[in-house]
């Protein structure tokens, strides 16, 4: 779900964005922030990570900063060795915590948040907030003469950035991203802001 443009009304790339692979071993209704924290990648989530690796090597990636989330480090680490990159931690850019226990019906929430930024409960962060924290890491990433630094975030992060450029994004968007995903962000020279999605899956 990418909005179209128009390239010629944007100086240059601004920034890659990659959510991270969540082919992970554990059970994301039960398990607690430092499970999800530190929970690896399967199997089949390092074989898409060397997909990703392949795919990304067509584009002139010169910055890599990721969430501290392990799965968001080893979704970059065979790019980033194939190319010598330095990756960057940046916990701005960890996945949402929605609360600090179990949420039965957090897909429900999640929705929900779409339309309540300021939706939260104890322990959790509201999408205003999360928002907040990760435009705050790409502003840090873009203010810096490169040609095309790389965010690796997670899903419902990433969901938020793009519902904030174009409201038509929300949970369905959210829903919708492809694991891993991946999307170009542009500024304007006029400052504005609008992204295509580019992960051929």
């Amino acid at each position: 779900m990418a909005r179209s443009m128009d390239f010629k009304n944007y100086s240059a790339m601004g920034c890659c964005i990659v959510s991270a692979i969540a082919e992970v071993n554990y059970d994301t209704t039960r398990s607690t922030e430092i499970l999800r924290r530190d929970a690896p990648l399967t199997g089949a989530g390092f074989s898409q990570a060397e997909r990703l690796a392949d795919f990304l090597s067509d584009f002139p990636v010169d910055f890599i900063a990721t969430s501290r989330y392990k799965r968001a480090l080893h979704t970059i680490e065979p790019y980033a060795e194939r190319t010598g990159l330095r990756v960057r931690q940046d916990h701005r850019l960890n996945e949402r915590v929605l609360s600090a226990e179990p949420i039965a019906d957090w897909e429900g929430f999640v929705r929900r948040s779409f339309e309540d930024p300021d939706l939260c409960v104890p322990g959790g962060e509201s999408a205003r907030e999360v928002l907040c924290r990760v435009r705050a890491a790409l502003e840090d990433v873009l203010d810096r003469d490169r040609a095309l630094p790389l965010a690796v975030t997670h899903g419902n992060a990433m969901a938020l950035l793009l519902h904030s450029l174009d409201t038509s994004v929300g949970y369905p968007g959210w829903r919708s991203l492809t694991n891993p995903d991946v999307y170009l962000l542009h500024e304007g020279q006029d400052g504005s802001q609008a992204f295509q999605r580019v992960w051929l899956s």
